[in-house]
């Protein structure tokens, strides 16, 4: 059996990461001194205001964070008051979130912010580039989730 070695450099899952970490980590220099906020946080507010009214488990999903992440984060967004939870319309056991004033007024700051610096960031793509890697981007996450 011939020894196979992984060579990060070109092992796709690796070079993924790495990058969305580079640009989380960009993003976050952004907004959290200005804001106080973990790249957890803002996951959750960044899903709860475009989806209000989901579930931990729901913002989970969405954002393929650890359930720990996500409880953690919640947490600390309902403490600094910048999520409410509710109970569920239909299931009373269940409950729900959605960002408060303070936390809407937040997204409403940090979305403009965000959309420049990914702008900035596929500046160095052409349109053609930037379709393809959309593409490609969404064939390879239904793969993930159909295969993994």
């Amino acid at each position: 059996m011939p020894n196979k070695t992984l060579n990060l450099d070109r092992f796709i899952p690796y070079r993924l990461s790495v990058v969305t970490n580079r640009v989380s980590s960009a993003i976050a220099r952004h907004y959290s001194e200005r804001f106080d906020l973990t790249i957890p946080e803002w996951r959750v507010i960044a899903v709860l205001g475009q989806t209000p009214g989901l579930s931990a488990r729901e913002v989970a999903e969405r954002t393929a964070m650890d359930k720990v992440q996500v409880s953690r984060a919640v947490r600390a967004l309902l403490a600094a008051k910048r999520l409410t939870r509710a109970t569920h319309a239909s299931d009373g056991r269940a409950t729900v979130l959605a960002l408060s004033r303070k936390g809407q007024a937040i997204y409403a700051e940090i979305v403009p912010l965000a959309l420049a610096l990914e702008q900035q960031f596929l500046s160095e793509l052409s349109p053609t580039e930037r379709n393809a890697l959309d593409r490609l981007l969404a064939k390879l996450a239904t793969a993930a989730m159909r295969r993994f």
